[in-house]
């Protein structure tokens, strides 16, 4: 996995726009997947520790994930206590996929600068 998402190095030329079209879509097929192990452990804890139906605990989760805020009230203590670090977990996780998508775009704007520093 560590090859699949290397940089090239500054000393190299930059990636052409076909392979870079792959990387970034790489790097979106890694924050989607992330996304829905999280909503499914979100699914499994609302169902489970909050009491709620199979749907109801679909939609809370995406929307704590999607950092929109809950839709059901929560009742019960454990499900309080899912409902608390599921939400903490959510905002890393959101800026966690955030920045994995942003990055190789990042870094193709910064190898070329390099790029055109070495040309001068």
């Amino acid at each position: 996995m560590g090859r699949m998402f290397r940089y090239e190095h500054r000393s190299q030329p930059l990636l052409p726009r076909r392979q870079f079209v792959f990387r970034v879509g790489r790097h979106v097929l890694l924050a989607l997947g992330v996304m829905a192990l999280f909503l499914l452990l979100g699914t499994l804890g609302y169902y489970w520790l909050a009491g709620l139906a199979w749907l109801d605990a679909l939609l809370n989760a995406s929307m704590i994930l999607s950092g929109m805020g809950p839709v059901n009230a929560i009742t019960s203590d454990a499900g309080k206590w899912f409902a608390t670090a599921y939400a903490l977990v959510s905002g890393l996780v959101y800026a966690l996929t955030t920045g994995i998508i942003v990055s190789p775009m990042l870094h193709r704007v910064f190898h070329s600068l390099h790029v055109k520093d070495s040309d001068q």
